[in-house]
């Protein structure tokens, strides 16, 4: 990772687009990828997210079916099968022999009602700094609950500051070209659903993953 590289950018396209040619020029190989470590950054305006890169030509279509996905909580493939039309082989992959996966991340942040408790949280305490929500769970891993299907995402974490709704997401891994795409649009959506519901603007959203990659075959 260079000493220069940029840390805000005013939306996901051009976080994207200057990603997309960071890692090609001065990613490390690591096993099929090229990846950039600890990378952090912020997005300026989060409710712009739709990718315009030509070279990644990103279907927003797919990318609202997958949001519609987590808003119903069911972690179930045939579900995204219904609002897409179709599933991708790569949620094919993932899915157990029932067809239920851990990295739809509205079933994450169901459970427990965390989404639930953020909102009340920040309802009652606007100043809060426990308005997280947990995805990866570490006492589910020797259970053989990750075994198809880790999730990339730690945690998000919701703060208002100067009357905003900031978020941060954590991931420990990051695809860029698929990954990262979907991920952020899904995420600026629940950033707007709290704002929304918590009758205030979203402000900025911060993204980092230790490891940001691409695949040898996007290079």
């Amino acid at each position: 990772m260079t000493n220069t590289m940029k840390t805000r950018f005013y939306n996901a396209d051009s976080a994207f687009s200057y990603f997309l040619n960071e890692i090609r020029c001065n990613g490390v190989e690591f096993g099929d990828t090229k990846a950039l470590f600890n990378v952090g950054f912020t997005m300026e305006h989060p409710t712009d997210m739709v990718i315009l890169n030509v070279e990644r030509n990103w279907n927003r279509e797919y990318a609202d079916a997958e949001w519609k996905w987590y808003l119903s909580g069911d972690r179930n493939i045939s579900k995204l099968g219904d609002l897409y039309g179709k599933i991708p082989p790569i949620w094919k992959r993932m899915a157990d022999k029932d067809g239920n996966v851990n990295s739809n991340y509205g079933w994450q942040w169901k459970r427990n009602e965390q989404l639930d408790n953020v909102i009340a949280m920040l309802e009652s305490n606007p100043d809060t700094r426990q308005a997280a929500i947990s995805i990866y769970d570490a006492k589910e891993i020797n259970d053989g609950h990750y075994q198809n299907d880790t999730p990339c995402t730690y945690a998000v974490q919701f703060t208002i500051l100067n009357n905003k709704l900031n978020m941060a997401v954590v991931m420990r891994s990051n695809d860029l070209w698929f990954g990262f795409c979907n991920d952020q649009y899904c995420f600026a959506s629940l950033q707007m659903l709290v704002a929304y519901e918590l009758g205030i603007q979203c402000g900025e959203y911060y993204h980092y993953a230790h490891n940001l990659h691409l695949y040898n075959n996007k290079l």
